[in-house]
């Protein structure tokens, strides 16, 4: 493998510094949430001190930072906290995809209060333009996300919430819907009735309204009843 294959990345903690050699592609998507082996990752099974003096890291300098030795605990959060070389085009993209995160996780979890609807990805994107606020790509979604609505709120009338919903399926359906419904929301409730109908009540981020009505109506065919019950 060729020098350009690979790049080193760096992380200091505790007055230590660590570091190990990765394929750049496959230590970006692993950050980005990406399941990928670490054998698939890593170049060198070495965790070093300086790479370009050959000097490996101590077995107490791991366990004084990291709190183990074990060595794919370590490069996980290497890989997770530490500085990964990137190009501007990589950084670009990388920008952009978080920003498509930021916009999502908005989009879900929070509604126009003066109406209880979500608020389309397109008006959250010019709202966060007019305001001029700023993607980190190397923050967390969640935390970013939570400030940008709170800097938005001057240019749009928003608010984070959370939808009680209660959903009528019918026999037909009940049992395969019943499956499905904790994987849509926090499934509050469920009751049978002696017909075989299925009555529940599922909390979901009030934006993600229209996603679980969708994937309801699919697995029942159109043959559903969806009532919110309340904003919080």
């Amino acid at each position: 493998m060729t020098k350009e294959n690979y790049v080193t990345v760096r992380y200091e903690s505790h007055g230590e510094k660590f570091e190990i050699l990765v394929k750049p592609k496959e230590a970006l998507d692993f950050r980005s949430g990406k399941s990928i082996s670490i054998s698939d990752i890593v170049v060198s099974d070495t965790i070093y001190k300086d790479i370009k003096k050959g000097q490996k890291a101590s077995p107490s300098s791991l366990k004084k930072v990291f709190g183990t030795v074990d060595y794919e605990s370590i490069v996980k959060e290497i890989l997770k906290k530490g500085d990964i070389p990137v190009t501007s085009e990589q950084r670009k993209e990388l920008l952009e995809k978080k920003r498509k995160q930021v916009i999502d996780f908005i989009h879900r979890n929070a509604v126009d209060p003066k109406t209880g609807l979500p608020i389309p990805p397109a008006r959250i994107e010019a709202a966060m333009e007019q305001a001029k606020v700023h993607v980190d790509m190397d923050k967390e979604v969640e935390a970013q996300a939570m400030q940008i609505i709170k800097e938005i709120t001057k240019v749009i009338p928003i608010k984070v919430a959370r939808a009680m919903l209660q959903v009528t399926v019918p026999p037909q359906y009940s049992s395969k819907a019943k499956s499905v419904l904790p994987s849509l929301g926090d499934l509050k409730k469920s009751q049978w009735l002696s017909d075989g109908t299925l009555i529940a009540e599922l909390e979901i981020p009030a934006g993600a309204q229209q996603e679980v009505i969708d994937k309801l109506n699919s697995l029942t065919k159109g043959d559903v009843e969806v009532k919110v019950l309340q904003f919080r």
